[in-house]
Order: structure tokens, then C-alpha cells, then sequence
């Protein structure tokens, strides 16, 4: 009886997975070869890689579980981790943050700041019929991917009064619908 409880605890530390009853000795293998290759895979890809990979993964999870749950889910039990994934989903809300104008990315040279205000966030609470029938389409590729977004967007909905700044050369310029006054899913 000690040989067997040892014997069990060793086959669970080697293989990180806890195993399942009654599982075939073969498909141990199978699993331990598997960790074994995306390992390797892991350790080529340098931090920030693995958390871009990490988060696409995520979000896959949570818009394939938002449209019915009929792709293959990524983890077995993931009721939890699906309200945790939408809990961090932020609605479309308007934000802030102070530049210069050359950081703007308008081709102006010139250090004065400016308050930028944009629109960060999701449109889940937003999906229409529209949008659920879109996909069905692109799904059955009746219309092609490239051409149609099968959801709505965060976006301005109205824009701020004209910015108007000198120039590094003392040269005046007005820019308009720079910022965003006010967002919403469209």
C-alpha cells in the first residue's frame, strides 16, 4: 500500500496536471509530451510576447463564450474566470491625457501641450441583431472578413471645439476634431 501511494505522488509531481481517474498510461504520456513541447515553445518567446499571446488567448475565450460557447474552450472549468474576464472589460467612456502637439503624430513641431481626450473601452452592452446576424454571415463566409466589423466600436460621437497652437517656427494653426468630447458604441 506505501509503494502504491508513493508511486502516485510521483507520476503527480511529474507531470504538473493532476491526473484523471482511470487514465490510460499512454495518454499520461501524450499530456507530458505535450507540456513538454509548448515549454520549449514558451521559453523562445521573451516576456512581453507570452502576455500578448496570454491576453489573445483571453480575449478569444471571452468573445467565443459571448457568441454561445461552441468553439472548443481553452480551460475545462472557466464560469469564474469568464466573470473575472468581463469584469475587466471597462464600458466606452470618454478619457484624458495632456500631450504636446508633436506628440500628436500631425507632422507639427511645437512643445505646447493640449488636453487629448479619447475613447477607451468595450461595446459588449451594445451588440444588436445587426451585429449578431454580421457574424453569422462572415462565420458562413457569405461576406468576406475584410470588409465588414461584426461589432460595435468605441468612437467620438462628437469632437471638441478646434485646437488651435504656434508652431516650433512661430506659426499659427487650428486643427479640428482633434479630441473627442463625447463616445459611444457605433
Amino acid at each position: 500500500s506505501r509503494t502504491s501511494s508513493s508511486s502516485s505522488s510521483s507520476s503527480f509531481s511529474s507531470s504538473s496536471l493532476p491526473a484523471a481517474p482511470r487514465r490510460s498510461p499512454r495518454a499520461l504520456q501524450r499530456h507530458s509530451s505535450l507540456l513538454s513541447q509548448y515549454s520549449s515553445l514558451l521559453e523562445s518567446y521573451t516576456e512581453g510576447e507570452i502576455r500578448q499571446l496570454i491576453s489573445a488567448l483571453v480575449e478569444r475565450y471571452s468573445q467565443a463564450m459571448n457568441s454561445g460557447g461552441h468553439e472548443l474552450p481553452l480551460f475545462p472549468r472557466a464560469g469564474s474566470r469568464r466573470k473575472r474576464a468581463r469584469a475587466r472589460h471597462k464600458p466606452c467612456a470618454l478619457k484624458e491625457l495632456e500631450v504636446s502637439v508633436s506628440e500628436l503624430g500631425l507632422g507639427y513641431e511645437s512643445d505646447e501641450t493640449v488636453l487629448f481626450r479619447y475613447c477607451s473601452g468595450t461595446c459588449e452592452a451594445a451588440v444588436r441583431s445587426y451585429d449578431l446576424s454580421l457574424k453569422s454571415m462572415r462565420s458562413k463566409r457569405k461576406i468576406k472578413k475584410e470588409k465588414v466589423r461584426a461589432r460595435p466600436c468605441c468612437r467620438p460621437l462628437a469632437y471638441d471645439d478646434d485646437v488651435s497652437f504656434l508652431d516650433a517656427y512661430n506659426r499659427y494653426y487650428t486643427v479640428n476634431e482633434l479630441s473627442a468630447k463625447e463616445c459611444g458604441c457605433v
